[in-house]
């Protein structure tokens, strides 16, 4: 009687080192992924609350983000959840923070950061968790489907530092925080794999989904649209199981929708019903579409790439920001050549399926000219799909996010596929399938990330809100006024918390009649008064070009109770407002305030 008890406890201690040593592998992969992202982002670390990326060619969106942390970060200090509409920005009229890249899950898990050391220090850590955590998700969704650790480490680098999470991290965050995709992916498809216990699963997914829609709506749209390629494909591959779990995947589906709505019902609603609703998008959507050539065409971001491809893709119609296709030549081809060698592999087929749909997703839907050949759009799948509810308000080139992942995938299946085929005993023959994988992404190794010191708050500007001593909600006019070309007013607030509410912004909203638009700061988009006041601070007007009539009739509509200039006492801006508005009432260093 005790044979069979000791050869189970002898297999099951045998298995524990085993175990151990796996474990071991997988964290120091982890710990691998986390210190390429401080490497990557060692210019921000520099000085994390005083430095912001290179390449927008202004810092509006850093400054909105950081905008947005501090939003955040103050309701949660004073005890409750942020607003979801507010008038802390572009006050009298306000914000839909759903209708806004508002990071919401990120401001309230950063909160003790964002109070503690400031809104860029919260920046810094978002980055550096976006590349190491996308990789990281990648990595375990990967393992749990039987990737070997080898394969599923250098997929999960290929997505969390590919091309497209990099360029996203000048200014697109929501984009470069690519951490939930894999994740929410890997539910699903253990809903409809039968893989998962279908309440515990559900409510997984569901936790999952409310996370994404309060950091970004777009790509949770982009990952739907990613796991429907991938589910149908392998549906196809094996119909018959796949009717057979219909029942529990329904019941998984409920319970995840059930849970998301519970945590998000109410969001959604004020962000379709509620105040500021708004549809269609700012954007002319058509222009957000890779380029053909952008896929082999590498950035000057990556450490191989020659002056000519980073001018090229430097001068990319949308901008660098929105350069997310990148592969390059190397592993496209391997990823062909995989795909075809390795096609009766579900997980091979599957993930490459889904990968050339959604490459072929962010060349848009308008006809492609390459080399003087032109692609009719009609044969791109964006086409037919565009005029679908909600898919007009997406940016197709945004899918190169998700397809960097589906490569990876394709990547790791194949070689583990490849490794397999080879004999045994050959460690040569079997070594040859990493060496050419390695190969392959050696293009897109990425360099450090460049980075700039942010402007300082101006001396004087606390001083002389202690002194002005409004209400805390009280709207302030500060000139320069914050909009796109001049937002440097957003990171001052987003800085110190000053003013409370703030006349003018960077922001989508509705216009007269719905359709959303941005900068619109009331009657009019952006007004005169906020031109020539901005023109005259910057230094690019010299002339007035501001009649009193003109910003009477905006300050009838903003009503501040305060103006605020951050000025030299002697400075054209200085006379224009102190012949329009009388003396100032307080002056601290270089910052002039009139109350209203």
């Amino acid at each position: 009687m005790s044979v069979v008890p000791s050869a189970v406890e002898q297999t099951r201690a045998a298995d524990q080192p085993r175990a151990r040593a796996r474990g071991g592998v997988q964290w120091l992969v982890l710990g691998c992924y986390l210190l390429g992202a401080v490497l990557l982002t060692w210019r921000l670390w520099a000085d994390p609350a005083g430095r912001a990326t290179v390449g927008d060619p202004g810092p509006a969106d850093y400054d909105l983000q950081a905008w947005f942390l501090r939003y955040a970060a103050t309701a949660i200090g004073h005890g409750r959840l942020p607003a979801l509409v507010t008038t802390a920005m572009n006050a009298p009229h306000g914000i839909n923070l759903m209708w806004n890249t508002s990071l919401l899950t990120l401001g309230v898990l950063l909160s003790p950061v964002t109070l503690l050391a400031g809104p860029q220090a919260s920046l810094t850590v978002v980055i550096t968790v976006g590349f190491a955590g996308s990789a990281a998700s990648m990595f375990l969704v990967l393992r749990r489907w039987q990737a070997s650790t080898l394969a599923a480490a250098l997929a999960g680098a290929v997505y969390g530092f590919s091309p497209a999470l990099l360029d996203s991290a000048i200014d697109h965050f929501q984009l470069q925080f690519a951490v939930l995709p894999p994740l929410i992916i890997d539910a699903l498809l253990r809903v409809v794999t039968g893989r998962g216990r279908p309440v515990r699963t559900g409510v997984w997914l569901g936790l999952l989904t409310a996370a994404q829609i309060f950091i970004g709506e777009e790509v949770l749209v982009d990952t739907a649209l990613a796991t429907v390629v991938l589910m149908a494909v392998l549906a196809i591959g094996r119909p018959r199981p796949a009717r057979e779990r219909v029942r529990s995947a329904a019941l998984s589906l409920a319970t995840g929708a059930g849970v998301t709505l519970l945590i998000c019902g109410r969001a959604l609603w004020v962000q379709m019903l509620g105040p500021l609703t708004q549809h269609g998008s700012p954007w002319e959507t058509w222009r957000f579409a890779s380029s053909l050539s952008s896929f082999v065409v590498p950035p000057a971001g990556l450490l191989f790439h020659t002056p000519a491809s980073a001018a090229a893709a430097a001068s990319s119609p949308t901008g660098l920001w929105e350069y997310l296709a990148y592969l390059g030549w190397p592993l496209l081809v391997v990823l062909l050549a995989a795909a075809i060698r390795f096609w009766r592999d579900p997980r091979v087929r599957a993930a490459a399926v889904t990968f050339a749909v959604l490459a072929l997703l962010s060349l848009g839907g308008r006809t492609l000219v390459y080399r003087g050949v032109h692609y009719p759009g009609a044969l791109l799948p964006w086409h037919w799909l565009q005029g679908l509810p909600f898919m007009g308000e997406l940016l197709p080139d945004r899918f190169a996010v998700l397809a960097a992942g589906a490569a990876g995938a394709v990547l790791a299946f194949s070689l583990d596929a490849a490794r397999s085929a080879a004999p045994q005993a050959s460690w040569g023959r079997r070594g040859v399938p990493v060496a050419v994988a390695v190969l392959a992404v050696l293009p897109l190794v990425p360099l450090p990330i460049q980075a700039v010191p942010m402007a300082p708050v101006p001396a004087g500007w606390q001083a002389a809100f202690a002194r002005l001593r409004l209400a805390p909600d009280a709207r302030v006019l500060v000139v320069p006024v914050p909009y796109s070309q001049s937002p440097q007013a957003l990171g001052w607030q987003a800085d110190t918390g000053d003013p409370g509410s703030l006349i003018g912004g960077w922001f989508m909203g509705p216009g007269p009649s719905g359709q959303a638009t941005v900068e619109y700061f009331g009657p009019h988009r952006l007004t005169t008064a906020v031109e020539n006041l901005d023109a005259l601070w910057s230094g690019k007007s010299r002339s007035v070009g501001l009649s009193r009539g003109q910003l009477d009739a905006d300050l009838a509509y903003w009503r501040p109770a305060a103006v605020v200039a951050v000025s030299s006492r002697g400075s054209r801006l200085a006379q224009l407002l102190t012949s329009l508005l009388g003396r100032p009432d307080v002056q601290v260093r270089g910052v002039l305030a009139w109350r209203r």
